[in-house]
């Protein structure tokens, strides 16, 4: 695709690209979409999820957003789907939103709601790993979820080599177990146009729930790839095609 036009100013002002990592991650996983967004001259930025809670989360990236002037595309994997979903609402200047094997919640739904909808995901309790942490009240007391060492691999990342796998399993970022049961907010897609990438082999959030929410969302796209969860590691290339559509050729919703 890597359509050279609009860095040369053909369709306005360049957007901004903002990705968003998930739980049981950083933005590292982004390097290579980065890298390839860098080399076509786009500014790219990847900001850190704090991983505390829905509305702390979103409230976070909100104000990464506030900060950008001009158009932004907003790309989101796995539980930042989730924090885009809510952090995007009503700003005008985000022209698209692209979720890679992301949640895209209806309002009131949970992280449980929609996880558990359609079988197939091994991110069950029992393969969790709970540790209780450290608030900024010392009285208080939070408990944060990571994937078990014994399943990462076939739950994240298992279209990646056992070495890579251990390495991101080790570095993994957890996740506020609270966060699983915090609702969403009204959802940005109801307005701003959406591209969804579907990792066909995606173990942590089931791919039939994927389709759900790009046909729920009236999605103007729906890229499937025989990925893992990370297809943005696995199939970068992929994914860098699919953000770069979503800047060419925003589009407004049918509905």
């Amino acid at each position: 695709m890597h359509n050279e036009s609009i860095l040369n100013g053909d369709h306005g002002q360049q957007p901004t690209i903002v990705l968003v990592h998930g739980s049981f991650a950083d933005a590292s996983g982004f390097n290579a979409v980065i890298q390839g967004l860098q080399a076509l001259g786009y500014t790219t930025i990847a900001p850190p999820n704090p991983l505390r809670g829905v509305a702390r989360d979103s409230a976070y990236v909100r104000s990464v957003l506030d900060s950008i002037e001009g158009p932004i595309v907003l790309v989101a994997h796995s539980y930042g789907g989730f924090v885009i979903t809510n952090a995007a609402t009503g700003l005008p200047n985000v022209q698209a939103l692209v979720y890679i094997n992301g949640f895209a919640p209806a309002e009131g739904e949970t992280v449980n709601d929609l996880a558990y909808r359609f079988p197939g995901s091994k991110l069950v309790p029992e393969n969790l790993t709970i540790r209780p942490h450290a608030k900024s009240d010392p009285a208080e007391t939070g408990l944060e979820a990571y994937i078990s060492a014994a399943v990462f691999q076939e739950a994240f990342a298992a279209d990646l080599d056992s070495a890579t796998a251990a390495t991101m399993c080790a570095e993994q970022r957890p996740l506020e177990l609270a966060a699983l049961e915090q609702p969403s907010g009204p959802p940005a897609w109801q307005t701003i146009p959406s591209w969804f990438i579907i990792g066909a082999d995606d173990n942590t959030i089931p791919p039939a729930l994927h389709r759900y929410m790009a046909e729920r969302a009236s999605a103007v796209r729906s890229v499937e790839l025989p990925a893992s969860h990370v297809v943005m590691i696995s199939h970068p290339t992929a994914v860098l095609d699919v953000i770069e559509e979503a800047v060419l050729r925003p589009v407004p919703l049918a509905k």
